[in-house]
């Protein structure tokens, strides 16, 4: 009974998603480590703040839209909310149980760097985090949902990354934020593609929804290849960095299946396919930069 409790949760967590929290904060170290400024203590910190934030938004969407009908039209993995598998206020304590674990992190970070005005920014990830379906007008809903996660799971957490050890914004963790926070939006668009007639039916207006499924599939085709032409520039100042390209293995297959698919089921390979070429791009990119001083 107990196990089946743990994988309840366990899926309510979607791990599958976590290779988009660890993505940028692997280029972020890399970048800093390029100038010599690489910190192991602050790169696991950095690490867990994005773990704990990226949970903590997979639970507060899932009571979120659990709570709002949303998931009762939804195919795909289960919701704890929806299913009602699970009190919808312990799935709202376990989302602010996670992002609490997120800003604890973030204060350590805080207390070591002597940063304080992070604290600003932690916070206005959190309420990016909750107001993404929840509130009374989610920006989730209007279309703002892949430009959310393009800042908060690319921009801001890999420069936020690369910041806190060398003290300025680094030119090499602007190009990989951009480059991790496409594939982070990505792997949102293909999610919203899968469920486009599904939200229309709840009323949900993902920018999927407002551009139907031949121009979304376009931007997502955009966005899992542009990562490739900031990869082409890297690859000029540090060789090693060609691993990055290894993740093409990943793409090609997901640009196949997306653009023939007609299932839900092949769209979900897609968003787990493009999730790990993320994770498969930043650790070669990370990688490439460390060597230079190896």
């Amino acid at each position: 009974m107990k196990s089946n409790k743990l994988k309840l949760w366990a899926e309510g967590a979607r791990l599958r998603t976590l290779p988009l929290a660890i993505a940028p904060v692997a280029i972020g170290a890399g970048a800093a480590d390029s100038v010599q400024a690489f910190d192991s203590t602050l790169s696991f910190l950095a690490l867990a703040v994005a773990l704990f934030l990226q949970i903590g938004v997979n639970y507060a969407n899932d009571y979120s839209d659990g709570i709002r009908g949303t998931d009762d039209y939804r195919v795909g993995p289960l919701r704890l909310t929806g299913s009602k598998s699970v009190r919808p206020e312990a799935v709202k304590l376990a989302a602010f149980a996670f992002f609490g674990l997120a800003a604890a992190s973030g204060l350590a970070i805080v207390l070591i760097t002597g940063m304080f005005w992070l604290i600003a920014v932690g916070l206005a990830a959190i309420i990016a985090a909750w107001f993404y379906t929840g509130g009374k007008n989610p920006y989730g809903y209007a279309g703002l949902g892949e430009l959310a996660v393009f800042v908060f799971f690319g921009l801001v957490a890999t420069i936020g990354t690369t910041y806190v050890q060398v003290g300025f914004i680094e030119f090499n963790a602007v190009l990989g934020g951009i480059a991790s926070g496409l594939f982070a939006s990505a792997v949102l668009m293909v999610n919203n593609i899968r469920d486009i007639e599904t939200d229309k039916l709840a009323s949900k207006k993902t920018l999927a929804v407002m551009l139907g499924k031949k121009a979304s599939t376009g931007l997502f085709l955009v966005m899992i290849w542009t990562p490739f032409v900031i990869l082409s520039l890297f690859t000029l100042l540090y060789p090693a960095t060609l691993m990055g390209f290894v993740s093409l293995l990943l793409v090609a297959p997901a640009t196949l299946i997306v653009s023939t698919a007609k299932s839900a089921k092949e769209l979900i390979l897609v968003l787990k396919l493009t999730s790990f070429a993320a994770l498969a791009y930043a650790l070669a990119l990370a990688a490439g930069l460390f060597i230079v001083f190896f």
